[in-house]
This record gives C-alpha cells, structure tokens and sequence, in this order.
C-alpha cells in the first residue's frame, strides 16, 4: 500500500491547460473516486499519475518518493484500462502472468500470484482459455487480475467497466468492492458514473474545468455540495433549485422568492449572513413532499410528467416555470396536467450564494 500525494499539478498539451495547480492527497489504503463529466480532465490526472503524460509542472509523490518524472514501471503501480487489451493469442493464465515472467519473476512465485488472483475473481475454470471465448466481464476480470498480480502499491482504474451492459456493471462494482477489502490496495477509480462513483468510493473527488470542486465522502458531498456544480451534477434526478433572497426577520431567517416563503433559520451557515443577499436553494427531489397535504408550506404545482422507476416514481411539477422532481413510492394517484400539492423538507436543504455560487 502507498499513498499518492499531488502537490500544485499543471498539464499542458498542445498549448491547452488540462490542469491547473490541483492537489491531491489519497491515503495509504484509500479508495478514491475522480468524478466528473467527459472533458474534466480525471483521466489526464489518472495517468498523469502512471506516468504516461508528463507534467507541466508541480510534483507527484507515490508512497512518499518523488514520482514526477520516473518512468511508468518504477511508480509501483498497475493501472486497468477501459479497453481490455488482452493478448489474444495467449491464455487467461499467461496473459495475467506475462508482466510477471517478462520480469524474469521465479516461476514458483508467478503461480502463486496467479492462483491468488483467479481464485478471487474466480477465474480459475477459464485460466486455459482464449479472449475469443470470454464474455466481456469476463475479459475485464482477467484485465483486472493482471493488475493484481504485480501486487503493486497503487492500482489505477480508468473507466473500467463502461463498456459492459448495466447488470454486469452492478456485478463487478460489487466484485471491485471486495477486492478492495480484500487486497487493501490503494486504488484510484475513474469514472462518469455517479452510482459507480457513490457504491465505490470511500472519498471522491468531483472535478470540473482541470480543478476539483470537492473532494469529501460521497455521503457528505451528496447532502452539502460545495457549490452549484456539485449539487445539479450529483443526483439523479439533479437537486431542484430555486432563485430568491436570504432575509432576516427577527430572530428569523427566510428565504424567499415570489412564489416561496421558507424559514431557513436551523440552516448551518459556514458564515451567518449579515443582511439581505441574493441566494440560491437548492433541494433534493427525495426532500420535495407531493400529495394531499395541508400545512401551512404546502403549496401547489401542474404535474407535467411522471416516470416510473419501479420502487418509485419520478415526478415532475411545472411550478411558475420552474421544474420541480419530486419523488413519490406510495400507490396514490398522480395524474399529469392537474395541480397536485408539495412542501419542500427543511432538514436537509442547500444555500449558495448567487453571484459565485459556491455554498453559504
């Protein structure tokens, strides 16, 4: 195990910044997610991390040696792509082995780690196979178990299961998870893939425009995202928003807007606010009350659409313009273009303030 630690990271390529001063520390042992959209730049760190793109500047340690600039086999890690790359001519067992006996590794050893790693992805019927006759998660294990058998420090992932079908994603996520109890390897883990990155991660970091945006379990980054971006980019469906003004009133403190009105004062500001100030709320949809309610914040929407989900139902409200997801897993009847009453929960609500958009 070794911990990976990125101290003001700069990547240039073609005369266009990728990164931009980012740090990073991931601990000894830890299971990182990078989280963001196509473009972020998570796998430009991701292999920047490998050594397979040179910095432009900043430095790179891997268990608390100086990285930047050594090559790719002296970092002491094993990176899986999102392309299997298996050599088709050989068999599961010499293309888990091959790294091992290119190194002039003692057979002895090499089928130690081979029958190590087959027997925890349970790859040890297929080891006398082709990839021809493998399924896709099956090639992807074997990749997998190539990775594991240089019992490196850190294993890298880029994207490793976006080209499998849905139910084999949820099986290897699984898979991934204990493999990770199991070897308490430090692993880093790329993906766009907000459930792959919520199910797997013990910290993730959610990045945008080269720079992370947040970096927190993925419990704290779901109920208090860091700004606006975090908050729409995390959740599906994203978090509802609503434009409006932070007021006192009293010992109060009220958010409104011209169709709400909602007492924010058990709110936990990172600074209380000092007057008046353009805001934004934000609230998840599990957060949004719809139905037959007579409080004193129910108010009323048109119900635009509603999609089924299976244990629940998606849906969606038409208010003043705005459109708001709730969710509903009770049976009552919800019928598109009549007025249904909502009330927003309160306990777990989000401010941002409007102009930089990052969290009050």
């Amino acid at each position: 195990m070794s911990n990976v630690a990125i101290r003001n990271l700069q990547i240039q390529l073609g005369g266009t910044k990728i990164i931009e001063s980012l740090d990073l520390d991931v601990r000894s042992g830890e299971f990182v997610v990078l989280l963001g959209p196509s473009g972020c730049g998570k796998s430009t760190l991701l292999h920047s991390i490998a050594g397979l793109i040179d910095t432009t500047g900043g430095q790179i340690e891997i268990g608390g040696r100086d990285m930047t600039w050594a090559d790719p086999k002296d970092r002491g890690i094993a990176l899986v792509f999102q392309s299997y790359a298996l050599y088709p001519t050989m068999n599961v067992e010499n293309n888990m082995s091959f790294g091992l006996r290119i190194n002039g590794t003692p057979k002895a050893e090499i089928a130690r780690r081979v029958s190590r790693a087959s027997d925890m992805l349970q790859l040890g019927p297929l080891l006398k196979r082709k990839p021809a006759n493998l399924s896709g998660g099956q090639r992807q294990r074997v990749a997998i178990g190539r990775a594991i058998v240089r019992e490196a420090g850190v294993m890298l992932f880029d994207e490793p299961l976006s080209n499998l079908d849905a139910k084999l994603r949820t099986e290897l996520r699984r898979e991934l998870k204990q493999l990770h109890k199991q070897l308490g390897a430090t692993m880093i883990y790329v993906t766009h893939d907000q459930v792959e990155a919520m199910t797997l991660a013990q910290r993730m970091a959610v990045m945008q425009g080269g720079a992370v945006q947040q970096f927190d379990t993925p419990a704290n980054i779901y109920n208090a995202p860091a700004n606006l971006f975090v908050a729409t980019f995390l959740g599906s469906p994203g978090m509802n928003l609503f434009r409006g003004r932070l007021e006192r009133q009293g010992a109060r403190t009220l958010f409104r807007s011209e169709h709400l009105a909602i007492d924010v004062s058990d709110y936990q500001f990172g600074q209380p606010p000092a007057g008046a100030r353009d805001c934004v709320l934000g609230v998840r949809p599990e957060d949004i009350d719809i139905g037959d309610l007579r409080g004193a914040g129910a108010t009323r929407a048109n119900v635009s659409l509603v999609e089924a989900m299976g244990a629940h139902r998606v849906v969606w409200l038409d208010f003043h313009g705005t459109q708001v997801a709730g969710l509903v897993q009770d049976a009552q009847v919800i019928e598109t273009d009549k007025d249904i009453a909502f009330s927003i929960g309160t306990a777990r609500l989000s401010l941002f303030d409007a102009a930089s958009e990052q969290r009050l």
